[in-house]
């Protein structure tokens, strides 16, 4: 079994454990994704070694640290690997990639998948940002997908399967009740955060987006109570900034201008200046189109600061961490080149158009 701790039944039971008590299925071995088969491990790109269970005796192996995938050795204990991972809708979240990579190794090793679907917690009707470009490709973008893909990782499983895994034996699980235009606190289910710095709803909504800062000097929040929603650095003037995106006029958000200090990544004990998203009506809020015009309006207020960050990224030493996490160096381009927003957003929502009509509409499996 592939799973974390948001791998939980809707009374709060793991699936590690429903499962072990079904006659006639023996778990032979877990594996877990980045953050830990418990979610200790707090940081981005924080590695985690496997370990034997001491309750159980069962090897734990990680697909985070020396291994991305599972080796021959790893398989060669299973028959059937099940994935019971909660997403949370943006294609730069690892769990998806560590599905493919997953995939892959299974369908080499003629072993079965069996994916357990979960609700896209942000919903599964909305769709924003630019397709990854190839020439991109790492751990947080190994397939074309839009940003804010609006898919179940059952769906993306269909997906990754029919274009890339022909092969391998899949089976899906699919949810019963589950519609595209829910979010998750919409579905009487129990939020258990899939990742230390995912602590609720709220900031999967802005995360499409606020990810983008993982590509900056800018702090997005990492070592406060409210990351990817708080964020800023230390030369920014709030009340300046604040100003400056109102003139951009982002839908369904509403920034508040605050001073914060991290307690750990990216300025740690330093005095911040910057803001607060406060997203006011969610189905008119564009998280992705919010942070470029962030950027923007970072990179109009500053134009001396030094905006991106350096390598490396993702074991991605050479190009530009923007650029791996956006999935193209056109976004960064446009916004050193000082690009009108709407002229940036037309090639972005092209891509994604073009994607959802071509690709997505095929494997959705919900209403």
């Amino acid at each position: 079994m592939l799973v974390h701790p948001a791998s939980i039944n809707r009374f709060i039971n793991h699936t590690f454990d429903v499962i072990k008590g079904i006659k006639g299925i023996n778990i032979t071995a877990l594996f877990g994704p980045q953050h830990g088969i418990r979610g200790e491990t707090q940081d981005n790109m924080i590695e985690w070694e496997g370990f034997i269970d001491s309750k159980t005796g069962i090897p734990i192996f990680s697909l985070y640290g020396k291994h991305r995938e599972p080796t021959n050795q790893m398989l060669d204990l299973i028959d059937i690997l099940i994935v019971d991972l909660q997403d949370v809708g943006s294609r730069y979240y690892t769990f998806i990639w560590t599905l493919a990579l997953v995939m892959k190794r299974c369908e080499e090793m003629s072993k079965t998948v069996v994916v357990l679907d979960r609700p896209n917690p942000i919903n599964g009707v909305d769709i924003e940002g630019n397709v990854l470009n190839l020439e991109f490709a790492s751990f947080v973008g190994l397939k074309p997908l839009p940003v804010r893909h609006g898919m179940t990782i059952g769906e993306i499983a269909l997906y990754l399967k029919d274009r890339y895994y022909k092969t391998l034996d899949l089976h899906v699980i699919a949810m019963k009740r589950w519609k595209r235009r829910l979010f998750f606190d919409q579905t009487s289910l129990p939020w258990v955060m899939p990742s230390p710095n995912m602590p609720t709803i709220d900031t999967a909504i802005v995360y499409p987006g606020q990810c983008l800062l993982e590509g900056t000097i800018l702090s997005e929040g990492r070592g406060t109570t409210r990351p990817f929603e708080i964020f800023g650095a230390p030369f920014i003037d709030p009340d300046k900034l604040v100003k400056r995106l109102k003139d951009y006029n982002p839908r369904g958000v509403v920034f508040r201008p605050m001073y914060f200090i991290p307690t750990f990544q990216k300025h740690a004990g330093v005095l911040c200046g910057g803001a607060q998203i406060h997203v006011v009506d969610r189905m008119a809020f564009t998280p992705f189109k919010t942070t470029v015009c962030i950027l923007k309006a970072v990179s109009d207020l500053y134009p001396k600061v030094k905006l991106w960050r350096d390598p490396p990224y993702e074991y991605e030493f050479v190009k530009p961490p923007i650029d791996i996490i956006a999935g193209t160096d056109k976004l960064r381009f446009d916004i050193e080149q000082g690009k009108p927003l709407d002229e940036m957003q037309c090639w972005w929502m092209c891509e994604c158009m073009e994607f959802d009509k071509s690709v997505r509409k095929k494997y959705l499996l919900y209403d």
